[in-house]
């Protein structure tokens, strides 16, 4: 019996980080001063810890799992409809408002030409799934860093390595690989972000765009002769 094949069905990605790319804001960061502000959590403890691992993000030498079992510990105190409830209030609140126009311009361009588009975000799944809806992203298209689930709740840990640095290389091979197995295949990729995080990210592709970049990133895009864009608003 002769062997059967799949169609490969060869397109071109585009990868968008989400936090200061397709946002003014870093989501993750916003999530914790919109739980202070509703008196949901310490406003004291919790402020100086979410502001210290900011800090730490934005110099590079964030611990990711230790900030994103910080960030489950809070979801893992309430029910799932609950925990709900506060992101799309959150989201409707703190985040529509601060989505880049030029940002969501130019994700669309992008599925207007057939492109595949992927979010790509440090932030964890809970935060980014709902917001890449926004955006008309698939849950299927959104890489981020995956927190546990049991028994309907959050337990406070991760179920696999953060969605940081070099970990988003790990998350994307292994999408890659699951799209792979569904006969699907790219064939030029492009990438955006802004931060120095993800130059292993801007590496991997055939086109980065570096978005409003910090300043080690807009230095590396210069000497390596990268697109620099400016979305901020």
């Amino acid at each position: 019996m002769q062997a059967t094949h799949l169609q490969v069905d060869k397109k071109e990605l585009a990868l968008f980080d989400l936090d200061h790319t397709l946002l003014d804001v870093d989501s993750d960061y916003l999530w914790g001063e919109y739980i202070v502000k509703h008196d949901l959590v310490d406003e004291a403890e919790y402020r100086t810890a979410n502001q210290k691992f900011y800090n730490d993000y934005i110099e590079g030498t964030l611990d990711a799992t230790e900030y994103n079992e910080f960030v489950a510990e809070f979801l893992s105190s309430l029910p799932m409809q609950r925990l709900h409830e506060l992101r799309e209030d959150y989201i409707n609140s703190e985040i529509e408002p601060h989505i880049r126009p030029k940002a969501l311009s130019v994700l669309r361009q992008h599925i207007e030409l057939g492109h595949h588009v992927v979010i790509i975000s440090a932030t964890n799944d809970f935060v980014v799934s709902a917001i890449a809806e926004r955006f008309g992203v698939a849950a299927v298209d959104v890489l981020s860093t995956p927190l546990e689930i049991k028994d309907e709740r959050y337990t406070g840990k991760l179920t696999d390595k953060p969605n940081f640095k070099e970990g988003k290389i790990y998350h994307l091979n292994k999408w890659l690989e699951q799209r792979k197995s569904e006969g699907m295949s790219f064939d030029k990729t492009y990438a955006y972000s802004d931060s120095k995080n993800d130059i292993p990210l801007l590496e991997w592709a055939d086109i980065a765009i570096c978005v409003s970049p910090d300043d080690a990133l807009h230095a590396h895009a210069l000497a390596h002769r990268w697109v620099v864009e400016d979305w901020s608003i």
